[in-house]
This record gives structure tokens, C-alpha cells and sequence, in this order.
């Protein structure tokens, strides 16, 4: 008998701990988890879009950039992949110029989050860019990366069509 109460001793001894470790990694959540706000960081990712409209539509290129993951964001327009985040910034300056004739005024719209992971999410919205020539407006597809605190575009794609200006 004595036996068999210092092997059930024996059990209970090994197999608590076993059973306080798998419920303490069931009920472990990542820190990082624990402190999503996805409210605030709905609100942080809008607040990047609305500063890169601002910077554009002041004709502040680089300051549109500062959306942009750099130097090694993926741009995806026209059938093609850019040449990263100075490729892109070059290609601002030469196609859209100096003057906000050329540049036009750009404004993004229906714009839908939906988040992959704390640190990454998906923005779905529409772009209109109103100039005298060239007038445009279509979708734009992005991936968010949060990156040192802060939601930057890792992935952009474009898909633009001509539009009629009165």
C-alpha cells in the first residue's frame, strides 16, 4: 500500500507542474497582442495617408515619400515593379514637375483597413489626382508594416484609369 501512495505521489508530483505549464502557456498571450489597439492604429495608419496627401498636394514629394517604406518598398504600377523608394521619389519629381498644374491635386478616398497582424495590415481605397492633362483616378492596394513604432507602406499597388476634367 505504501507503495502505491509514493507512486501516486510520484505521478501527481510530475505531472502538476506539466499541467501548470500547459495552462500557463494556453492563457499566454504575446505582449505585443495584449496592447493591440486597433482603433489607434486604424487612426495612425489614415493619419500616414492624410500627411502624404497633404505633402503631395504642397508639392513636398519627399514628404509624400516619408509614407513609404525606404528604401525598400515594392511599387507595382503600370504593368510593372518600380525601382524602389528613391526610383520612385525620381519618377514623382520627373513625371508629375514643379508646378501644381503639373502635379495636380490628389485626394484618397473608401478607404478599407483590415489588419494581418499587429505589425502588418492591408489598406484598400481609392485615389482621384484632378490636373489639366493627364487627370487619373483608380485603386490603390497597400501593405502596412509597422516598423520602429511607426506604419510605413512596405508594398504599393496602383491600378489607374484616365478621367475626364470639365
Amino acid at each position: 500500500m505504501r507503495r502505491h501512495v509514493l507512486l501516486a505521489a510520484l505521478m501527481l508530483s510530475i505531472a502538476a507542474p506539466a499541467a501548470a505549464r500547459t495552462d500557463v502557456a494556453a492563457a499566454h498571450v504575446p505582449v505585443e497582442a495584449a496592447r493591440f489597439d486597433e482603433a489607434a492604429e486604424r487612426a495612425a495608419i489614415l493619419a500616414v495617408v492624410a500627411d502624404m496627401q497633404a505633402a503631395w498636394n504642397r508639392g513636398d514629394y519627399r514628404g509624400y515619400m516619408q509614407g513609404f517604406k525606404n528604401p525598400d518598398v515594392v511599387f507595382v504600377s503600370g504593368g510593372r515593379i518600380k525601382d524602389g523608394w528613391q526610383g520612385a521619389l525620381d519618377e514623382y519629381i520627373r513625371n508629375y514637375g514643379p508646378t501644381p498644374e503639373s502635379r495636380g491635386d490628389l485626394t484618397f478616398s473608401d478607404m478599407t483597413i483590415e489588419f494581418l497582424a499587429p505589425d502588418a495590415a492591408q489598406l484598400i481605397g481609392r485615389y482621384r489626382l484632378i490636373r489639366p492633362e493627364n487627370a487619373m483616378e483608380g485603386i490603390n492596394t497597400r501593405l502596412f508594416r509597422k516598423v520602429d513604432g511607426r506604419w510605413v507602406i512596405a508594398l504599393n499597388h496602383v491600378s489607374a484609369r484616365p478621367i475626364e476634367t470639365p
